[in-house]
């Protein structure tokens, strides 16, 4: 009999006492955020709260049935998975439901599903087993095309759908490619010097840009005039990044669609549309300075009450919680977030399986994207893109899948002296 619980012995019970805070956390605020009358109880199946309430222990039901099987299984059926995680794209794209104009929903009777949130954690199953099938090659720029192509085709497919927000998620892969030395650091620089470019040209007109850059070449030349070889490097580079300057004006003027440029517009000018798409933004950023240090109360809070910020129990779950336990409660939060985060990287570097420590690398990198972004979305810092919270917005698809992603990991750590 004791046998059957074997599994529970090893688990790393810290993550574990996390994931439920936050659950938790994140129950009692869309009960909260969505509470119309202060008599209305948490438990009522009618409103999303009570709901939430149901894809909970649903979820810890599968948490639960994930930790009792074998873990082999995982690297055994990572490829099946994935394929079926494919599968579901190509369904919803040919019966699948539009929510805000994005096709990317099934509805089954009264329940509505998002495969795409699912298929992160196909797609890290995959990714793991291909680089682990592949583990005593060199690992290089060469070598990258196919665990690229595994992250890339659910990428094609999500933007498909019309749902960039979902799609830009797989971005935290790189990281991973980076862990796992497929990517050089100075790559992984250039990458980032490159966005930080990207912010600059959306930020000041490009012949301002690109004129500093100019004049910066030719006062550093005055200096070099000795070293022609290092002048002509420079000289290249200015033409490289000139280039880059214009493909990202162009991209911005002619490519995005005007809702996505209007996003764009208003995280520079939080002032723009303030009735139209600088409405949320706005809205938000009054929640959360209103609840000041210590928050205005629970149900207390009355840009939660009154519903000014839209999607509130879901995209800006982080507003009711900033109103309502202000900096205090929202410092909590964050800090659950980083203890979890910086747990989960020293789990995944104690893996003695090459596909466990890419998987937990995986989970750690998609985690953290979705948690920077939501919340820097909610106070300015990054496009509105609709991405939830995780473990806190509401939602079955997002607290399911991630849900089976961390467990499926904390799984994999509880067996990691027994597969290599």
């Amino acid at each position: 009999m004791g046998t059957q619980f074997d599994f529970f012995k090893k688990l790393d019970k810290t993550t574990i006492f996390i994931y439920l805070c936050l659950v938790v956390i994140g129950w009692i605020s869309i009960y909260a955020a969505e509470i119309k009358d202060h008599h209305q109880s948490i438990f009522d199946f009618s409103q999303s709260y009570g709901k939430q309430f149901v894809w909970i222990l649903t979820a810890i039901v599968l948490g639960v049935i994930i930790l009792s099987i074998d873990a082999k299984i995982f690297p055994t059926f990572a490829y099946i998975i994935y394929i079926l995680g494919i599968v579901s794209l190509i369904g919803v794209l040919l019966f699948g439901t539009t929510v805000n104009a994005s096709k990317s929903w099934f509805h089954i009777g009264g329940i509505a599903l998002q495969p795409a949130e699912f298929v992160k954690y196909a797609t890290a199953l995959a990714l793991a087993r291909i680089v682990y099938d592949n583990k005593n090659r060199s690992r290089n720029i060469k070598t990258l095309l196919k665990p690229a192509m595994i992250v890339a085709l659910p990428v094609v497919m999500i933007f498909l759908q019309n749902d960039t927000g979902t799609a830009l998620v797989f971005a935290a892969f790189v990281v991973v490619f980076y862990r796992e030395g497929f990517i050089p650091g100075w790559l992984l620089i250039l990458g980032i010097a490159a966005a930080f470019l990207f912010i600059l040209t959306l930020l000041f007109n490009e012949f301002y840009i690109i004129g500093g850059l100019t004049a910066l070449f030719v006062i550093s030349s005055f200096f070099l005039i000795k070293k022609p070889s290092v002048i002509k490097q420079l000289f290249l580079l200015l033409i490289v990044i000139n280039a880059y300057v214009y493909a990202v004006d162009y991209a911005y003027e002619e490519v995005l669609q005007p809702h996505q440029k209007m996003r764009i517009a208003v995280l520079i000018d939080e002032n723009i549309d303030l009735r139209g798409a600088g409405y949320n933004l706005h809205q938000s950023k009054i929640a959360i300075g209103s609840g000041g240090m210590w928050g205005k109360g629970f149900l207390e809070g009355t840009q939660t009450k009154f519903s000014f910020v839209p999607e509130q129990g879901t995209d800006f779950i982080f507003c009711t919680i900033g109103e309502e336990w202000g900096f205090a409660g929202s410092f909590v939060l964050i800090s659950l977030y980083i203890f979890l985060l910086v747990r989960l990287v020293l789990l995944a570097e104690r893996q003695r399986s090459v596909f466990s420590r890419i998987f937990g690398y995986s989970l750690v990198t998609i985690l953290f994207f979705h948690f920077f972004v939501n919340i820097g979305m909610t106070i300015g810092l990054v496009p509105v893109i609709g991405i939830p919270l995780p473990f806190i917005s509401y939602g079955g698809s997002s607290l399911w899948a991630f849900t089976i992603f961390l467990f499926t990991f904390l799984k994999l750590d509880s067996k990691r002296l027994e597969l290599l």
